[in-house]
């Protein structure tokens, strides 16, 4: 069965879409936004779909809770993106001659919203993303214990100021999708949704017009990963990021 509701959380590495994610999956009513497309373009593979029919329901379910609305997390980058669209295209909800992304994705998921999720400080981004990678601590269940990492000799100027390119860059891309397509996203910034954690995710309740005066939203399901490590390595990429400027930015 086709979603009545569906909505997109579109983001970069490390801006707390899957915190934001945990939290609306806890309500019940809002689907239930996972990377479902962070995977190799052949989705019939990955989900051992024989027919995009097939798949189109699967995912559909997957994604769907049972007032039929449909959420999906997804991070924007290429080839990837292009190897999907080419993907979606062949779904049923697709006409077949449809080829502008935008309208590929609208046809699929009906009665659409669009939420796009950033953070402001593309420093501390950047950092917080090369640290996941040398440590392999994405994510720390709120309930478990942190291991001891050393990343003492894991600084790296290069890698992290490629990640702080990198963001920026598929940053532009989602904005050229909404361009395109002509769509106002629901604009969440990290840096206030740490904050506002509960008046959050009933912010996009409410803008999915669902009811979100009566339900229980649950405590953040994740911990806090940034910590004195993060601090040094963002104070000393800024050091050097502008070494030699005369205006210097922070």
């Amino acid at each position: 069965m086709n979603p009545k509701l569906s909505y997109t959380i579109w983001f970069t590495q490390r801006t707390g879409s899957t915190l934001l994610c945990k939290a609306i999956e806890s309500t019940g009513i809002a689907g239930v936004p996972r990377e479902w497309f962070n995977c190799p373009p052949d989705l019939l593979t990955t989900f051992h779909k024989t027919s995009h029919a097939d798949l189109q329901d699967y995912l559909y379910k997957l994604g769907s809770t049972s007032n039929g609305v449909f959420g999906i997390n997804h991070s924007f980058y290429e080839p990837h993106f292009s190897q999907l669209t080419e993907t979606l295209q062949k779904f049923p909800a697709c006409p077949p001659t449809e080829t502008k992304r935008t309208a590929v994705w609208e046809h699929l998921f009906p009665n659409h919203h669009h939420i796009f999720m950033t953070r402001r400080n593309k420093v501390r981004l950047a950092v917080s993303w090369w640290r996941a990678i040398q440590s392999g601590e994405w994510h720390v269940p709120a309930n478990e214990s942190r291991k001891p990492i050393d990343l003492s000799d894991a600084y790296l100027f290069d890698a992290i100021n490629h990640l702080y390119n990198e963001c920026s860059m598929r940053e532009a891309g989602i904005q050229e999708f909404f361009a395109e397509g002509g769509i106002t996203p629901l604009n969440i910034i990290y840096e206030d949704f740490v904050q506002n954690y509960e008046q959050t995710v009933r912010m996009i309740l409410d803008y999915l017009e669902l009811e979100s005066r009566s339900i229980t939203i649950a405590p953040p399901a994740l911990t806090k990963l940034a910590d004195d490590v993060s601090e040094e390595w963002a104070q000393r990429f800024r050091e050097e990021r502008q070494k030699d400027w005369v205006n210097r930015g922070w």
